[in-house]
């Protein structure tokens, strides 16, 4: 596949994005810049020296010039999330750090896809999508495709059952007020309350879901992860390149990443994640998924507390 990905910042995501796409066959050619050259071109050289093992590559420390032609660019910069630090403290600081960006890169690579994954990755979607001049179609945010592939996770192991055969999806902001719309869960065509029905009858030695407790299990994973180990890169590093994949495929797929929302559900001017539709021409829309009343208001509820930071930033 004959593509071009451009990675905004070497911290630990983007390096690792680097990395993963270094190993798959998404570009043959990727481009990484930061403010802080030398540390870029130590990620390359480290990355560089091992893709002897595949077929060649192209990946350079690079400026925002260097961005010109890319089908993808990818922004991560920011300042990471400490240890008890919400999303959302992060806010203005990385505000800043994608106004200084968005004209260099924009300038460079005006026709690529754009995937915003720095945090809060709604606000900064937003922020991206008023700043940068660009069709909605070319913006991105990573939004919930994380969240949802901890959800599979999670319900994989307590269904023991293959998370390729989950259907379910965590919606809203990618933070504290994200949740997951229970009505459309299921696995492989059955609602997973059925499918627990359906196991016990089977003598299958499965609990009850608590799905309070696997929600809360979705929205502290991240925080757990840093408080562990200092960061999270590894999943969400996937997650992205899974995006690449969508975006330079031949056709569309349906994946929860964080859009401008122009009236579905009574929601308007806010970046967040229902089910969309993503492709070679980037966003083509949206799925309008059925949720019951109090789904509907739970998702209006992430976005009025998303509007509500929105607010307190300068733009």
């Amino acid at each position: 596949m004959s593509s071009k990905i451009t990675i905004i910042g070497a911290g630990s995501v983007g390096a690792t994005i680097a990395y993963t796409l270094s190993s798959k066959d998404i570009a043959s050619e990727i481009v990484l810049i930061d403010i802080n050259k030398g540390k870029a071109e130590g990620e390359v050289m480290d990355i560089e020296q091992g893709t002897c093992f595949r077929d060649p590559i192209s990946i350079k420390a690079g400026e925002y010039a260097d961005a010109a032609g890319s089908d993808i660019v990818i922004i991560t910069s920011g300042i990471a999330r400490k240890p008890g630090q919400t999303r959302i403290e992060l806010t203005q600081t990385n505000v800043n750090i994608l106004k200084e960006i968005t004209p260099q890169i924009v300038k460079a690579a005006p026709d690529a896809l754009y995937i915003i994954v720095s945090n809060p990755v709604d606000i900064l979607t937003y922020v991206f999508t008023k700043i940068s001049g660009l069709p909605e179609q070319q913006i991105i945010g990573s939004g919930t495709i994380l969240d949802t592939a901890r959800l599979k996770c999670g319900l994989s192991e307590h269904f023991q059952i293959a998370q390729k055969n989950i259907h379910a999806y965590v919606f809203g902001e990618h933070g504290d007020t994200s949740f997951v719309p229970w009505s459309g869960a299921y696995i492989s065509g059955v609602s997973v309350d059925e499918y627990y029905q359906l196991m016990q009858k089977q003598g299958r030695d499965i609990a009850e879901l608590d799905k309070t407790g696997m929600e809360e299990y979705v929205r502290k994973s991240g925080g757990k992860v840093i408080a562990n180990k200092g960061a999270t890169f590894y999943a969400v590093s996937t997650a992205v390149c899974n995006l690449c994949e969508t975006l330079l495929a031949a056709s569309d797929s349906i994946k929860t990443v964080s859009t401008m929302m122009h009236g579905e559900y009574g929601i308007e001017d806010v970046c967040l994640s229902t089910l969309t539709i993503v492709g070679p021409k980037g966003i083509q829309g949206k799925v309008p998924m059925r949720m019951n009343k109090t789904e509907i208001e739970r998702l209006q509820a992430s976005a009025d507390a998303l509007k509500a930071v929105i607010a307190q930033i300068e733009l």
